[in-house]
């Protein structure tokens, strides 16, 4: 079997009101997580009401799904995992 990465991409709609939460669930979950990049689009367009977090992970797959779905769970976050293999 090849190289494989595990990345879940993170789009918070409203950082007012969800970032705390989203932070730490990603705090409570950190040895699953090997990379983290955080981008905000108030940069780009003066509105840091939302932003994108993606991560490599590591770790069993049940674990990533539990941090999928307490992430999922909250509002105005929207999670989504890809697994990518070569």
């Amino acid at each position: 079997m090849g190289d494989s990465r595990s990345i879940m991409a993170i789009l918070v709609s409203n950082r007012a009101t969800s970032a705390l939460e989203v932070q730490k669930a990603l705090s409570e979950n950190g040895t699953l997580i090997k990379t983290r990049l955080g981008l905000n689009d108030g940069a780009v367009s003066g509105a840091p009401d939302s932003g994108l977090i993606i991560l490599e992970l590591v770790g069993k797959q049940g674990s990533k799904d539990q941090l999928a779905a307490r992430l999922q769970g909250l509002a105005g976050v929207n999670v989504k995992q890809v697994e990518l293999s070569v």
